[in-house]
């Protein structure tokens, strides 16, 4: 499958499958181009595929009617499914939007659920992905609760600074829960 070497990595690294399961996966999955701006997943959606970002730049964020929280940026090749809906068969309370163009690779849960099925393979795959999942929520909460916004700053510095270079300083700021022009005396003070 052309252009799919990011998602081989992944599940040849971080979850090995036989050879012949690999293959049917890799063939399974279809690729889908998003522009600036359009919306992946909205809040109410039922989480039908597995989406993962071969390229480009998504924020993840809740919104009410008078403000929008980002809580995550995917930059890098990754999963970006809201797994907790995609397991537990409900609805997502997030939103997903394209910050550039974006490609993905995405594959029907049906489909993927009768791979994973096929080669006796989907409980260890569920647990491996939530328990990543839920230790980065946790070490994310925490963070938000205990940190500054110049820690959390910092904690962008060090984790993640492709962030600074591929989202919006108003993005980051809604992230760190500070105003973009307290953001900007954070970077002089950082910097």
């Amino acid at each position: 499958m052309a252009n799919s070497a990011k998602l081989r990595a992944f599940f040849e690294t971080d979850f090995p499958l036989n050879k012949e399961g690999l293959e049917e996966l890799f063939t399974a999955f279809q690729t889908e181009i998003y522009t600036k701006n359009e919306l992946i997943l909205r809040n109410g959606d039922s989480e039908r595929q597995l989406r993962f970002l071969n390229s480009g730049n998504i924020r993840e964020y809740y919104a009410t009617t008078d403000k929008e929280t980002n809580i995550n940026f995917y930059t890098s090749p990754q999963f970006i499914t809201d797994f907790s809906a995609f397991n537990n068969n409900t609805k997502t309370k997030k939103y997903q939007e394209c910050l550039s163009e974006v490609e993905l690779k995405i594959l029907d849960k049906e489909v993927f659920l009768n791979l994973l099925e096929k080669y006796q393979c989907g409980k260890s795959f569920i647990d491996l992905t939530f328990q990543r999942l839920l230790e980065q929520k946790e070490q994310h909460e925490f963070d938000r609760l205990t940190k500054s916004a110049d820690e959390l700053y910092q904690d962008i510095l060090k984790n993640h600074p492709n962030w600074l270079h591929k989202i919006p300083q108003y993005h980051i700021a809604s992230y760190l829960g500070v105003t973009p022009e307290t953001l900007s005396r954070i970077r002089k003070r950082i910097s």
